[in-house]
């Protein structure tokens, strides 16, 4: 009885994001930060968009990018998941990832999730445009899993859909933010055998790397922009704690790792506002002081991420105008 009302309440959600937008002359850009378990800000915020819309995200946004966190969403997005479905994965793994202390434990948790959810899909496999970011640890240079040729700045003839990695290894290499995470270490279609970290080592908030495909790569103007741009958030410190693990060494500062990502995400903002002020944006990343909102990206409590989520959506309100402008 139970399976036969989750599948009827299933397939209404589906029937509820049955709309079909027709092209026109705006190119439609969805981009999404890095932090962790906070990203459950980031699916309050798009579970009400996709309602606004009535339809699959990937339905109405033309490139999708993501770091870390933003990344696993950017991805199932990318390959036509919902929101609830997406939230609904989230549930389930989050608290599993973050909660253990070991980077071994967490690494393999995270490995699991993005092959259970990925299996062996390919950036052959994408509805829409897709980016996906991560950083590669000995060159100190971004590497960015794309799904299309058009998007290749450079080197098109040896241009091979996210390099021939699968989106589980490519995502998963997203989200190793070392110390906390081991790095993740693929080998492209080429032969080549790279190790990569946490696409927020180099932009937790990949806006201006979506700019430059679009601008670049795919020659569209400053003005057939419009660009969504969703952070996880700004929220008090909770209490620094560094227990010692067997008397010898001590934990790397979640603290640390949360104001670098912070710094990054805010320094490629004010980028973008610099050069790029006259392209048509909207970024969605509101401060919370209250201090029993103290949090950071390594949370494992469901109740407080809820809490997180339903901040999201209250955010999405205070854009909702010009979400409509934007996107309808």
């Amino acid at each position: 009885m139970a399976d036969r009302y989750t599948n009827i309440a299933a397939k209404r959600r589906v029937s509820n994001l049955m709309k079909e937008y027709a092209k026109d002359e705006f190119y439609r850009i969805l981009s999404l930060d890095g932090g962790g378990a906070k990203g459950f800000y980031t699916l309050g915020v798009l579970k009400e968009i996709e309602a606004m819309l009535g339809c699959p995200l990937y339905k109405r946004f033309d490139l999708v990018f993501g770091t870390s966190t933003g990344a696993i969403i950017a991805a199932l997005i990318a390959l036509g998941s919902t929101i609830d479905e997406i939230h609904d994965l989230y549930r389930e793994h989050v608290p599993t990832i973050c909660k253990p202390l070991l980077p071994r434990n967490k690494t393999k948790a995270l490995n699991e999730l993005t092959h259970t959810v990925f299996k062996k899909s390919m950036f052959t496999d994408v509805k829409t445009g897709v980016g996906i970011v991560a950083t590669k640890w000995v060159m100190e240079r971004p590497m960015i899993f794309k799904g299309d040729i058009t998007q290749a700045h450079g080197m098109k003839g040896s241009f091979i859909p996210g390099f021939g990695v699968t989106i589980a290894d490519a995502v998963q290499a997203s989200c190793s933010a070392y110390p906390f995470f081991k790095h993740k270490t693929v080998t492209t279609k080429l032969g080549d055998k790279m190790k990569l970290g946490d696409g927020g080592y180099c932009a937790n908030n990949p806006t201006l790397y979506a700019i430059a495909d679009a601008v670049k790569a795919l020659n569209k103007s400053h003005e057939e922009l419009r660009i969504v741009s969703v952070g996880v958030g700004v929220y008090p410190q909770p209490k620094t704690w560094n227990p010692i693990l067997w008397g010898i060494k001590k934990l790397p500062s979640v603290q640390l790792l949360q104001k670098s990502l912070e710094i990054n995400t805010q320094s490629m903002d004010q980028l973008r506002l610099i050069l790029f002020k006259h392209i048509q944006t909207i970024r969605i990343n509101d401060t919370f002081e209250q201090p029993e909102m103290a949090t950071d990206l390594m949370e494992h409590d469901l109740d407080k991420l809820n809490i997180l989520r339903q901040r999201g959506r209250e955010s999405f309100a205070k854009y909702e105008t010009e979400l409509k402008n934007f996107l309808i």
